[in-house]
Parts: C-alpha cells; sequence; structure tokens
C-alpha cells in the first residue's frame, strides 16, 4: 500500500530551510494539541506522540516546554486546523495542511503559492477522495504476522502490514492510530517507532514526465513551505 509514502509527502523536517522555522512549526502544533487535549502526555496520547516526533526531529526541549506551558495559561493564538487542495505541476494532486489564526491570510498566501507556479486551487473535497487518511507506524522487525496477530487481538481495524529491509510498517485509519500504537507496544514493550504519524496517503500516482514540470514542483514546495502557517503538504507526484 504504501512503500513510497514517505516520497510523497514532503515533511517540515525535511523541506524546511532553518531550524527556526521547523521549532515554530512543531510550537505551534503541540500548543494547539496539548491546549484542546490537555498538558499531560500521559493522558493526551496526541501530543505523547507530537512530543516523540519532535525530539526525534531534534527540537530543544525549550521549544516544545514553551508551547506547553503557553497552553498551560490558557490565553493566546486561536489556531484551526485548514486543508487547501488543487492540482500541481503535471496535473498531480495536491493537499496542504495548515494551522492558521487567520484564515483570509493563510488561504491568499497558499492561493498564490498556486497561482505563481501555474498550479490551480481546488474546491474542498476536489481531491481528497483520492487520498486515504492513514495512520502509519513504522519500526524494526521481520515477524509481520507476529504483528498483524497482536493487533487483531486488540481489534484494531488495521488496514495494511508490510515488511521490507528489516522493518515494518503498519496502516490503519487515522481514527485508529493511538489505539494500534498502544496494542503494539503492549505486544513488544520495547518497541521504538521511527515513522509515528497520521498522513493523506494518495491512491494513484502521477509521474512528472518534463523537466519543466518537475523544476516547478519544486518552486511550489519551496514557496508553501515557506509560508509559516503550511505545516504539510501532500502528494502524488513521482519524479
Amino acid at each position: 500500500m504504501g512503500r513510497a509514502y514517505q516520497n510523497r509527502k514532503e515533511s517540515m523536517a525535511k523541506t524546511a530551510a532553518a531550524k527556526s522555522k521547523v521549532y515554530s512549526k512543531y510550537g505551534r502544533q503541540i500548543y494547539v494539541v496539548a491546549k484542546q487535549g490537555g498538558i499531560d502526555p500521559v493522558g493526551n496520547l496526541q501530543l505523547r506522540s507530537l512530543i516523540d516526533s519532535a525530539k526525534k526531529d531534534q527540537v530543544p526541549a525549550h521549544v516544545i516546554e514553551k508551547a506547553i506551558d503557553k497552553a498551560k495559561g490558557g490565553a493566546g493564538e486561536d489556531y484551526a486546523p485548514a486543508i487547501y487542495e488543487g492540482f500541481g505541476p503535471g496535473n498531480c494532486m495536491v493537499m496542504v495542511e495548515c494551522l492558521t489564526d487567520n484564515p483570509n491570510r493563510t488561504i491568499g498566501e497558499v492561493r498564490n503559492c498556486f497561482t505563481k507556479t501555474k498550479c490551480k486551487l481546488g474546491a474542498p473535497g476536489s481531491v481528497a477522495h483520492m487520498f486515504d487518511h492513514c495512520a502509519i507506524l513504522r519500526f524494526a522487525g521481520e515477524d509481520e504476522d507476529a504483528v498483524l496477530e497482536a493487533l487483531m487481538m486488540a481489534d484494531v481495524d488495521v488496514t495494511d502490514v508490510e515488511a521490507e529491509g528489516g522493518f515494518i510498517t503498519v496502516f490503519a485509519p487515522h481514527t485508529e492510530s493511538y489505539k494500534a500504537k498502544q496494542a503494539l507496544l503492549d505486544a513488544f514493550p520495547e518497541l521504538d517507532f521511527e515513522v509515528d504519524e497520521i498522513q493523506y496517503l494518495p491512491q494513484v500516482s502521477t509521474t512528472l514526465s518534463g523537466d519543466d514540470d518537475i523544476a516547478l514542483m519544486e518552486k511550489f514546495l519551496d514557496m508553501l513551505n515557506d509560508c509559516d502557517d503550511v505545516q504539510n503538504i501532500y502528494h502524488n507526484a513521482e519524479f
């Protein structure tokens, strides 16, 4: 299902030019999740997962602590999630995931990225139906049957389990993310997740055939990642 999933997502840790931008985006996400679900990572599994991801991307502890302290205070910005959809170079499909405290500003910036690279911003739902909203858990291992059995015993709705190159990747509906992770930790307490994310995975891919389309796609992604409100970009383009 998803062997190429990492190639189809432009993550903030990979594409942001400056570390400060990475820290800012993580700080915003942690603040929002902590404010919505509580500041205790033990009780807020989404926060715990996000903190783990931030640490793996080498976000300093003081950035994480500052975001949680800000959420503890109860005041501050009121961020809301927003997703924009459209068509990129070569008619590939694109989803842009944002956190914004000013939707008018955010959609203006995102629209500018589409317009400046000859891409087309679509209406809500224009491409979302061609993506699966999935939880992805990847860890070292080879016994996919034991992993599948553990998930089934915990009554987790598993989409797929893949074993390749000494790693096992579990795909599940995004609503099963925490349940799947806990089931795996219960069965294999020493498990260390290399990937613990929720992503939009494309159902089909579009190959960019010309150098112009590839260059335009790279410019398009760079422009989007320069927008402070953009958190993640998902696409079905293959270079």
